[in-house]
């Protein structure tokens, strides 16, 4: 190498560095979400444009939200047993209209 070369960078193809573009950006938003999952209280202050705080939940917060994930299970719940219900009377109404005969092979059967 001639002093002339020093402190040039080699002849790099725009595929080469889009990739190293792509491996920076990835670890940076690997590490930002690592950051923000932990349980711990962080800020997040990227270069004055992304402005972000994270606080785990109280205990009370919790509570709350522990209560109104049960609400809507048992909400889920019921609304399950409601269309087995209707799918029920469906069923018993068309048998006892006619609509709906039973198979020959179970009145055999019985």
């Amino acid at each position: 190498m001639s002093e002339s070369d020093e402190g040039q960078l080699q002849d790099y193809s725009v595929d080469q560095l889009a990739g190293a573009v792509v491996l920076v950006l990835g670890a940076i938003a690997g590490l930002l979400q690592v950051i923000w999952m932990s349980k711990c209280h962080c800020k997040v202050n990227l270069c004055y444009i992304f402005r972000c705080e994270r606080r785990p939940p109280t205990e009370e917060e919790m509570k709350t939200l522990k209560n109104k994930i049960n609400e809507k299970k048992q909400d889920k719940i019921l609304k399950k047993e409601d269309k087995i219900l209707k799918k029920e009377d469906e069923i018993l109404s068309r048998t006892e209209s006619g609509q709906l005969q039973p198979e020959p092979e179970i009145e055999k059967l019985v």
